[in-house]
């Protein structure tokens, strides 16, 4: 049996995306080996990146510098008729790295399963509204959830929830695997799936 503070940082690390209670108890006693100044150097960083970073008012994705908005939001250079719904920030990342997306994005915050009531409201549904209804520049909202179980029921749901606005709504082309996720995508697919996107209305 663990003691107790060593019980406490694997519950705590459980909480991490993906980490289940093995992963969790090796991060500790990677830690317990550490020298001390490195756990008070991780302390600190983790401390600085509070302290630091903030999040971006319009799509959600944390950044650092003395502005409101990310370098993304406030760039003169991004095309302000299209944006980009994605589930999280590495989505965001792995479009980015592809460099065929000039638009905007929005940060769901996650995905649904079944139409949940719990897992929808952990979405930044009422955000969205806002954001699409104050943005008369906004064109064509891309839904560029990943191709998972989860990613369609939230696909479907934005596509059902979008129709009002009048706005064009398209999805990814099908050059992505069924089940597969953005962040794991190769640069030419996910190019691929951005160029070919569909039009839904």
């Amino acid at each position: 049996m663990y003691s107790q503070s060593i019980q406490k940082l694997i519950k705590i690390f459980t909480k991490f995306p993906t980490i289940g209670p093995r992963t969790a108890a090796r991060f500790v006693f990677y830690l317990l080996k550490l020298p001390k100044e490195e756990i008070d150097n991780l302390i600190s960083v983790i401390s600085q990146l509070k302290a630091d970073v903030k999040i971006c008012k319009l799509c959600f994705i944390p950044f650092q510098n003395e502005s409101e908005l990310c370098e993304i939001c406030s760039s003169q250079r991004r095309n302000k008729n299209l944006l980009c719904l994605v589930e999280k920030e590495i989505d965001l990342n792995s479009i980015e790295k592809t460099k065929k997306y000039s638009g905007l994005y929005f940060i769901l915050g996650g995905t649904i399963s079944n139409l949940k009531k719990k897992d929808i409201e952990k979405l930044k549904i009422k955000e969205l509204e806002q954001r699409i209804k104050t943005d008369l520049k906004i064109k064509e909202i891309i839904i560029a959830t990943n191709s998972t179980t989860e990613g369609q029921s939230t696909a479907l749901y934005l596509e059902r929830l979008l129709q009002p606005f009048n706005k064009k709504i398209t999805r990814l082309a099908r050059g992505l695997p069924i089940g597969g996720e953005l962040e794991y995508a190769d640069e030419e697919t996910l190019s691929s799936a951005l160029e070919n996107r569909r039009s839904i209305v």
